[in-house]
């Protein structure tokens, strides 16, 4: 029987999937703060201090609890997963993609590589329908406290969760086996499609559309200008609202691309068949 080919959905989270970024929703109105106010006190801090990005707002994170007298802990976090509002049609889209694979004989897994909160995601309504999750992370004490971060994935640390998918290697403390060479992936590069909306995705978008994969720069409605650059750039294969639900632009190139990269699957595995069976042809010649 005929191995289906695995195809890998990766995907952004904030400003992806859903329309803010996932600290803007709870987090920062149980701060008293606006969001203007947040990230700008944010950035200020970091500059001051020349933090890196993200562990700069994850430092500020646990400061701001701190001095709000809000428990800063994984429990509290994960609460604040369930307040995300997602773009219509995520909370069904994973079903209905995977559904549409399955009837073409495509296997579908689907992926998170976010430089967002892994803890505040697994508390969302989705969590549940990805392979895995790549986010940062705290390590949290004896008593569920947030001590320090453990993982801070930047826009340039995102490209290796591509080569730890492809190669399906998932443990992130793992440095050895994922640089080891292998003779195949377990998800081939023109078998991935990244799903972005803006420049901290860059380096993961331009690799995969490299690589033969696709690349899909997304936007809110009415707001295309923001990812026009990417794509007249050449960052991205194309651009598309953030529109999920069933018939729109974004479900109809999606399933486009599944069909092609289906079709090329089955021709790659046509030529090798052919080459090992004039291999084999010659060798009995000779």
């Amino acid at each position: 029987m005929k191995k289906k080919p695995t195809i890998a959905f990766m995907y952004d989270f904030d400003k992806t999937l859903c329309d803010q970024d996932m600290q803007d929703y709870a987090f920062i109105p149980n701060l008293n703060m606006t969001s203007e106010e947040f990230w700008g006190e944010t950035e200020v801090f970091r500059k001051k201090h020349y933090m890196e990005g993200i562990l700069g707002y994850m430092y500020y994170m646990m400061y701001k609890c701190k001095e709000k007298g809000i428990p800063f802990t994984q429990e509290y976090l994960r609460s604040l997963g369930k307040n995300i509002n997602f773009y219509k049609g995520v909370q069904n889209w994973f079903k209905r993609i995977n559904q549409y694979g399955e009837s073409i004989g495509v296997n579908i897994e689907h992926y998170i590589i976010s430089s967002g909160l892994k803890d505040i995601i697994d508390g969302s309504a989705i969590k549940g329908e990805f392979k895995k999750i790549f986010a940062c992370q705290y390590y949290f004490d004896e008593n569920g406290n947030a001590v320090w971060p453990k993982i801070a994935i930047n826009y340039t640390q995102k490209t290796q969760y591509i080569f730890r998918i492809s190669k399906g290697i998932y443990d992130e403390t793992d440095n050895k086996k994922v640089n080891e060479k292998m003779s195949e992936r377990v998800v081939a590069y023109q078998n991935m499609l990244y799903f972005g909306d803006g420049i901290t995705d860059i380096p993961c978008m331009t690799f995969v559309k490299k690589q033969g994969g696709v690349s899909i720069a997304l936007y809110p409605k009415g707001k295309k200008n923001k990812v026009t650059n990417l794509l007249l750039d050449n960052r991205v294969n194309y651009i598309c609202s953030a529109d999920y639900q069933e018939g729109s632009d974004l479900d109809s190139l999606v399933k486009c691309i599944i069909q092609e990269m289906k079709l090329s699957h089955t021709l790659l595995l046509k030529q090798k068949q052919q080459r090992t069976r004039e291999s084999k042809t010659v060798e009995q010649k000779n």
